[in-house]
């Protein structure tokens, strides 16, 4: 497909390694009909771990490599000197289309979509880092695509793979807890700078940068490396904060334990951005320095339950009765779900599950059931066999669309939170009832911006 018609059909952590490609480590012979043939989009930083756990596996072949910022790829280049690198993702659409059976997709957050959905409606398969899109509407085509072309996915939630999540549910499921009431949620994130106004000031744009095309469909502004390369995540044009980021390693706990849908409703608190005494910004580009979201669901078991999210440096509370010697979550976050008999705790990724319940002379919380978990290369494999062999994927689309659309609708109600002003009786209710089927906030129209955003032209999805 050439260029313009191309264009025509779209209207309608990261640090450095050396990766080595399988075939140069020798070992084992995959028959080339046993192997996976994938182009990979987004190459640098995050991108390289995704395809060093591809390789790992063997079973895959990389066809061609796109990423906008040349020096950001220059391992990943260095890495496969005979494939074809471009930085135009068309390119590699144009070229190598009939060469390929799926895509490796860890871009900012903002191009996901527009990236992926080309491949996939040709029926490529496609893995996607988190969070899968960067808005609502995004997840669900995602996921209503992947279904009616029936292909293999997974987005990069590697977690899952790890089996945290179905200790948690099995514990759950035969009632060690009882009924469950809330769960808490947090991240150490953000830990890059986030929480400002003002639109940083122009520079020169790097040689090695395709800047038009590293905006994709966000409004054009001018190149700074305020951006650049992992500080996109605190811009409501480009990140997803740092709910966005840790959200889908954090919620998908819950999520997978209790069987989450669409929340009844989310609000939001966060830090403010002043700009003089007693005088906020009027607008916000930047998700702020920290946020708490609540959301409500409803469960056929437990009834309504409430899922608390903290950012930015806040913590859940102490559970009561919990020896003080026992750790919360990991350093970089967790999860604490609290039941009538007790509680689960567990960390980032799902791992390590705890199981407390109330008993002794003070009722307190007593360590009855704990299980060790390791982040293994599973969830590439997983991928990559499903797509030669076939199979199920414990993130694909149609749960990782669902997951995704809880962590951005937490999103959606920090956004409503920033517009406070400074008047109480000027200011839009916090709570937001959500109407999941529909992707609609009742009564406010205003919203939509963020459930569905202004596409520039040329990347309508």
């Amino acid at each position: 497909m050439k260029r313009r018609s191309f264009i025509k059909q779209l209207g309608q952590g990261a640090s450095a390694f050396a990766i080595v490609p399988s075939f140069v480590l020798g070992g084992q012979h995959t028959a080339p009909s046993d192997l996976l043939y994938i182009s990979c989009f987004g190459v640098g930083g995050r991108g390289e771990g995704v395809i060093r756990d591809l390789e790992s596996t063997r079973k895959v072949r990389i066809v061609s490599l796109c990423d906008v910022d040349r020096n950001r790829a220059t391992n990943t280049i260095k890495a496969y000197p005979d494939v074809n690198y471009y930085q135009d993702f068309r390119d590699v659409y144009d070229k190598h289309l009939n060469e390929i059976d799926a895509i490796m997709v860890a871009t900012p957050d903002h191009t996901h979509a527009c990236i992926s959905l080309p491949f996939m409606r040709a029926k490529k398969h496609a893995y996607v880092e988190k969070p899968l899109t960067h808005n609502i509407y995004e997840a669900r085509i995602m996921a209503e695509t992947a279904k009616k072309e029936k292909i293999v996915t997974q987005m990069g939630n590697q977690g899952v793979s790890g089996g945290g999540s179905a200790i948690v549910k099995k514990w759950i499921d035969q009632g060690d807890i009882g009924k469950i009431n809330s769960v808490d949620c947090w991240t150490n994130r953000p830990v890059w700078p986030q929480g400002y106004p003002e639109t940083p000031t122009e520079q020169a744009i790097p040689k090695t940068l395709e800047w038009n095309q590293w905006l994709g469909p966000a409004a054009y502004r001018s190149y700074s490396p305020s951006y650049l390369p992992f500080k996109w995540r605190s811009y409501w044009d480009f990140g997803t904060g740092a709910l966005g980021d840790m959200g889908c390693h954090i919620i998908e706990t819950p999520f997978n334990a209790l069987n989450l849908h669409y929340p009844l409703s989310a609000e939001a608190s966060c830090s403010t951005f002043w700009v003089d005494d007693f005088v906020r910004a009027e607008k916000s580009i930047s998700f702020p320095a920290s946020s708490k979201v609540k959301m409500e669901f409803e469960l056929e078991q437990h009834g309504v339950i409430e899922l608390n999210w903290y950012d930015g440096g806040i913590l859940p509370d102490q559970p009561e009765g919990l020896a003080l010697t026992e750790s919360l979550g990991a350093s970089g976050g967790g999860t604490i779900i609290y039941g009538e008999k007790g509680i689960i705790i567990a960390d980032v990724y799902s791992a390590n599950p705890r199981l407390f319940l109330y008993g002794g002379t003070n009722n307190s919380l007593q360590r009855a059931k704990e299980s060790a978990t390791e982040i293994l290369n599973g969830h590439a494999e997983e991928f990559v066999d499903a797509c030669v062999q076939g199979g199920y994927t414990k993130s694909n689309f149609s749960l990782a669309g669902k997951l995704t659309e809880i962590v951005l609708m937490g999103n959606l109600a920090v956004f409503n939170a920033q517009q406070q002003k400074r008047g109480w009786d000027e200011s839009p209710p916090r709570k937001l009832a959500w109407d999941g089927k529909n992707m609609k906030v009742v009564d406010r129209p205003d919203l939509e911006v963020i459930v569905k955003r202004e596409y520039r032209t040329g990347w309508k999805l």
